[in-house]
């Protein structure tokens, strides 16, 4: 099973997301949540103002799910400035990218989201165009060959990516301000899942956003999918009230459990526990057992498992806790003398 774009609380971007453009904060003021990233990024902004430049290059980087996109866009109306966006993958040649930048006008933000995707001839000519505002040229070829350099507007790079450690050193150092991006916590997830039911219209009770925040895998992306969803169960099997009722009886049947955990993450658990005893074993492992691509598992499941504490990465593999024991209402094993595989947690 391949990571499909029928998990509901899969954080990547799927096609129905595209409904919570209209829910979409605009402005700094109304983000909610990432307080620190939210304060730096207004001393950015005012800053730039006041000197009357573009902004600086930034990097956000981050699990997918966390507004990387929308923050770009608050960027963009902040500053009151177009924003171009592409991704690492969509620019597969130089010339792309020269036509995209040649394109921009002074201010303007160009977003790159998945930025470690980018090849590396095309990083040669992002460059100088992010440190000189300008594009190398080559004309001809062989002997005969000339470089040209032209001249580019001032405009600021945003980049966006969920694999810091694949950005390569010297475009990483390009980017004047790099800005981690966390999981939201609850009280944060309230206030998301609450202003977008206001947003759509939908008529809910405190405990019923509650449940469903409480679901939201601390993912702004997921918690709005799963509201939808209730939203129709609601409008089908109740009254349309989003109530705490509701919103049980609907994620329990969409088998999102309490902690936002759905099948995918119980089996991860499950194998890990199960058939190895609760390892430590080696994530290809894993993911072979439950026919998985392994990025998946590392880029999708395991970073929310890691948060909850149900998972720890040792260096010989991956090792259930004994809150993942406790969750799966398993018990967990205590060390025998002798035994290879005691757990040392």
């Amino acid at each position: 099973m391949n990571d499909s774009p029928e998990r509901l609380v899969n954080p990547k971007s799927q096609v129905d997301d595209r409904q919570d453009q209209s829910i979409r904060p605009k402005t700094l003021q109304d983000l909610i949540g990432q307080d620190r990233v939210r304060e730096n990024l207004a001393i950015l902004i005012a800053a730039a103002r006041q000197r009357g430049e573009p902004l600086d290059h930034v990097l956000f980087y981050g699990p997918p799910g966390l507004r990387k996109t929308t923050l770009a866009h608050i960027l963009a109306n902040e500053m009151g400035v177009n924003i171009k966006i592409t991704s690492g993958p969509a620019i597969e040649r130089p010339g792309d990218l020269a036509a995209i930048l040649t394109n921009l006008r002074a201010g303007d933000i160009l977003f790159i989201d998945e930025v470690h995707r980018l090849g590396r001839a095309i990083e040669e000519v992002l460059y100088p165009a992010m440190e000189d505002f300008a594009l190398d040229i080559i004309i001809g070829k062989g002997p005969a060959a000339r470089s040209i350099r032209l001249k580019l507007p001032k405009f600021s790079v945003i980049g966006a990516t969920t694999r810091l450690a694949l950005v390569t050193a010297p475009l990483r150092a390009r980017f004047g301000a790099v800005y981690r991006l966390d999981y939201y916590d609850f009280a944060a997830m309230q206030k998301i899942v609450a202003r977008a039911a206001r947003v759509l219209g939908v008529e809910a009770e405190p405990e019923g956003i509650n449940e469903i925040a409480r679901r939201g895998r601390g993912t702004p992306r997921v918690a709005l999918r799963l509201l939808r969803r209730v939203r129709d169960y609601a409008d089908v099997r109740g009254s349309g009230l989003i109530n705490q009722q509701i919103s049980v009886e609907a994620l329990d049947l969409l088998e999102v459990d309490p902690l936002g955990l759905d099948e995918i993450d119980r089996r991860v658990l499950r194998t890990v526990i199960d058939k190895y005893r609760g390892g430590p074993v080696g994530l290809s492992t894993i993911a072979a057992s439950i026919s998985e691509e392994p990025d998946t598992i590392m880029d999708v499941v395991e970073p929310y498992l890691l948060q909850l504490g149900f998972l720890e990465r040792t260096s010989q593999g991956r090792q259930a806790t004994r809150l993942a024991y406790e969750h799966l209402g398993l018990v967990y094993p205590a060390a025998t003398p002798g035994d290879g595989q005691a757990k040392l947690f």
